[in-house]
């Protein structure tokens, strides 16, 4: 059976895979979105909060890396941590470009309106292009969310698991104390046992020499009254 820090690791190395994959769909979203800014500052703001919470992961697996017992354990568990920092620093180089050439496109779409004082062909085009771009992107972040959330249920499953282990783990120490405390009670029988059979033996050896001591008495006494010549 694993134990409870196995599957602690375990629960959040998905986690930080979940993330990264959700930072990943928006990404693509913001080089997808056709405008206006205000929309690309809304899918801004919910990469930042995702890359928050991959961050506080990492350092959470890097904590868990230094509690293992073996180094074996440690040291890979460290190598796992490094990966996905790396990962994470490529998400951020990658959300960067995404911006720059998102507002690059905004602000071009935006003076080309101006300066042709309503939709070009040209203009009308591009959104058509944006919009089946927008829909193909939402299509691949439908299948992202749908492997996040089955791996939230993967992550539900393990906290059970984690539940039904410390359970077990009280069982099995209350079963430890309770054989404790009857290795202690025997071993306090036994005690008793050696010192009531010593108690005994005492007892019959005290008898022998009352009887010894009486039969001797009564034979002197005889010898005397009987055979007081010899």
């Amino acid at each position: 059976m694993a134990s409870s820090e196995d599957v602690n690791v375990r629960i959040c190395g998905q986690e930080i895979i979940k993330y990264d994959l959700e930072i990943k769909a928006l990404i693509q979203d913001i080089i997808d979105c056709p405008g206006p800014q205000s929309a690309l500052t809304q899918l801004n703001s919910q990469v930042k909060e995702k890359l928050n919470k991959l961050r506080l992961r990492i350092q959470d697996l890097e904590q868990m890396a230094q509690e293992q017992d073996t180094e074996s354990t440690r040291l890979s568990i460290l190598t796992e941590t490094e990966s996905q920092r790396r990962q994470m620093l490529s998400n951020q180089t990658a959300w960067r470009k995404a911006n720059l050439a998102c507002k690059l496109a905004i602000d071009n779409m935006e003076k080309d309106e101006l300066l042709h004082g309503g939709e070009s062909p040209s203009t009308r085009q591009r959104k058509v292009t944006k919009e089946s771009l927008v829909e193909s992107s939402s299509s691949i972040t439908e299948s992202l969310m749908s492997i996040s959330r089955m791996m939230s249920e993967q992550v539900k499953q393990s906290e059970d698991t984690i539940g039904t282990l410390a359970t077990s783990s009280r069982t099995v120490q209350e079963t430890n104390d309770e054989f404790k405390n009857m290795t202690g009670t025997i071993h306090l029988g036994r005690k008793l046992i050696l010192k009531y059979n010593r108690r005994e033996l005492t007892d019959k050896l005290l008898i022998f020499l009352a009887l010894a001591l009486f039969f001797a008495t009564v034979l002197y006494i005889l010898k005397k009254r009987l055979i007081p010549f010899i």
